[in-house]
C-alpha cells in the first residue's frame, strides 16, 4: 500500500508528540497515552485513514486479560506469605553481597522468561524484590530495572518467550527447537554482557549500599500453606495450558483466565474478590489500551512501511543487511511497540530474500534479536517495562522515563552489539 509523504510525516509527528510528553513527564504516562489516543481518534474522524472500529479492534484483549489475570494471581500469591518467605531465604544468604543478589535474581528471571512470557515473570518476581528492599531499607529500583532487562533478554531465547518470536515462528515456519538452537547462544552472551554493563552503571549504588541488619536478623515469616497449595495447583494448571497453546491453538489469555477462575473458586472464604481486584494495576492496563490505539493509527499512516522500505533502499550485501535489520529493529522497538513493527517487517524480509536470492532464516533471527532486545531501550519499549514501572510507582518508588533511559539504552546498545557480532560470525563467517 502506498502512503503519502504527508501521512507519514503526520504519523511521525504523533509519535514525537507522545514521546515528548513521556520524556518531559508533563503528565502521568497513562494521561499522555490517552490524550495522544484522543488525537488519533479526532484525526481519523477528519481524515478517515483507519476507522474507529479498526482502532478499537487493535486493542489486544489477549494481552489485557492476560495481564489482569496474572496481576490477580500475584495478588493472591502475595497473601500466602510465600514472597516474604522467599525473600527471607535470599536475604540470609546474599544480603551482604548486593551484586551477587542482583545477578542471581536476574539469572532466575531470564531463565523463567524463556518459558513463560516476560510480563508474567516480572509480575511474579517484583514482589520478592520489593519485600527484600523494604527489609533492607534500600532503593529497590536498581534491582527492579535489572530484572526487567533480564526478562526481555531471556524472553528472546525461545519461540514462546516473547510475542514477536511467536509471530516470526508462525510466518516463517520456524519451530521451538530452531529458536533454541539459533538464539539461545546469542542470549547467553548478551546476558553476560548485560551483567557487566549493570556492574558499571550501578557502581555508585553498590558503593552506597548499606543494608539494615535489623531487616535480616529475626525475620520470622508465616506461610498460609492451605492457600499456597491452592494457588500452586491453579498456577500449575495455568502453566500446563500455556505449554499446550501450540497443540490446541487457543489465545494466550485462555490459560490465565482458566487458572484465576479456578483459584478464586478454591480460595473463596480465604480471599475476597474485591481485595484481589483492588490490587490490579488498572492504570497500567489503561495505558496499554491507549498505546494500542496510538500505534494502530501511526501504522495506518504508513510509518511502519516507511521504516521497512528504507531498509531495502540502503542495504548493500548480506552482512550489511543483517546489521541494518538488527539495529533498525532495535532502535524502532525501543520507541514503538515491537509487535506491529515485526508484523510489518516479516513480509519485507521474505521479499528481500526472494529478490536477492539469499537465505531468509538469519534475517529473521536478526529481526527477532533486534525487536526483542530493543525493548530494553526505553520505558515503553516492552510490556514488562511498563508493568514493573507501574508496580514500583504503586509502592512509592516511581521510575521515570528519563531514569529508565539512563540504564536501558546502554543495556540495549551492548546486547544488540553482541548479537550483531554473533549473527555475522555464525551466518557470514562460519556459515553454521
Amino acid at each position: 500500500m502506498e502512503y503519502s509523504a504527508a501521512s507519514v510525516a503526520l504519523g511521525f509527528g504523533i509519535l514525537i508528540f507522545l514521546y515528548a510528553l513521556l520524556t518531559l513527564e508533563i503528565v502521568h504516562r497513562t494521561v499522555a497515552a490517552l490524550f495522544t489516543a484522543s488525537i488519533v481518534v479526532i484525526l481519523d474522524i477528519v481524515l478517515r485513514f483507519v476507522g474507529f472500529t479498526d482502532l478499537i479492534n487493535e486493542i489486544d484483549m489477549n494481552t489485557i486479560l492476560l495481564l489482569m489475570c496474572m496481576m490477580m494471581f500475584v495478588s493472591i500469591l502475595s497473601k500466602t506469605g510465600i514472597f516474604s518467605h522467599a525473600s527471607s531465604a535470599l536475604l540470609r544468604r546474599l544480603h551482604a553481597k548486593p551484586f551477587t543478589l542482583i545477578a542471581v535474581l536476574s539469572a532466575v528471571t531470564a531463565t523463567v522468561s524463556a518459558f513463560i512470557d516476560n510480563v508474567t515473570t516480572v509480575l511474579l518476581i517484583s514482589p520478592v524484590i520489593l519485600e527484600i528492599s523494604r527489609r533492607l531499607k534500600i532503593d529497590p529500583r536498581p534491582i527492579l530495572l535489572s530484572i526487567v532487562f533480564a526478562s526481555n533478554i531471556g524472553g528472546t531465547a525461545t519461540l514462546i518467550g516473547d510475542p514477536p518470536n511467536i509471530l516470526i515462528g508462525s510466518k516463517a515456519g520456524l519451530g521451538f527447537k530452531d529458536f533454541i538452537y539459533n538464539l539461545t547462544p546469542a542470549v547467553m552472551m548478551g546476558f553476560l554482557a548485560f551483567l557487566a554493563v549493570m556492574a558499571l552503571l550501578l557502581r555508585g549504588w553498590l558503593r552506597r549500599y548499606s543494608p539494615s541488619s535489623e531487616g535480616v536478623e529475626g525475620w520470622v515469616t508465616h506461610v498460609d500453606r492451605t492457600l499456597l497449595y491452592k494457588a500452586l495447583v491453579s498456577l500449575s494448571i495455568t502453566l500446563a495450558l500455556f505449554g499446550l497453546e501450540d497443540v490446541f491453538e487457543y489465545p494466550p489469555a485462555i490459560p490465565p483466565i482458566v487458572g484465576i477462575g479456578i483459584l478464586l473458586m478454591l480460595a473463596r472464604g480465604r480471599v475476597g474478590v474485591q481485595d484481589v481486584l483492588s490490587d490490579v494495576d488498572w492504570s497500567t492496563l489503561v495505558f496499554f489500551m491507549a498505546m494500542f490505539i496510538v500505534i494502530r493509527g501511526v501504522e495506518a499512516l504508513g510509518v511502519m512501511d516507511f521504516i521497512a522500505g528504507g531498509i531495502l533502499s540502503v542495504a548493500q550485501g548480506y552482512v550489511a543487511l543483517l546489521i541494518i535489520i538488527v539495529w533498525i529493529s532495535a532502535v524502532v522497538s525501543a520507541f514503538v511497540d515491537n509487535i506491529p513493527f515485526v508484523m510489518s517487517m516479516i513480509p519485507v524480509i521474505a521479499r528481500i530474500a526472494a529478490t536477492a536470492s539469499v537465505a531468509s532464516t538469519p534475517l529473521y533471527w536478526a529481526l527477532s534479536l533486534g525487536g526483542c532486545l530493543g525493548g530494553n531501550g526505553t520505558l515503553v519499549g516492552a510490556s514488562a517495562n511498563v508493568v514493573v514501572a507501574g508496580i514500583a510507582e504503586r509502592h512509592g518508588h516511581p521510575i521515570s522515563f528519563r531514569s529508565f533511559l539512563k540504564y536501558g539504552m546502554p543495556v540495549m546498545t551492548v546486547t544488540v552489539a553482541v548479537s550483531t557480532a554473533y549473527l555475522i560470525i555464525r551466518y557470514c563467517v562460519l556459515h553454521i
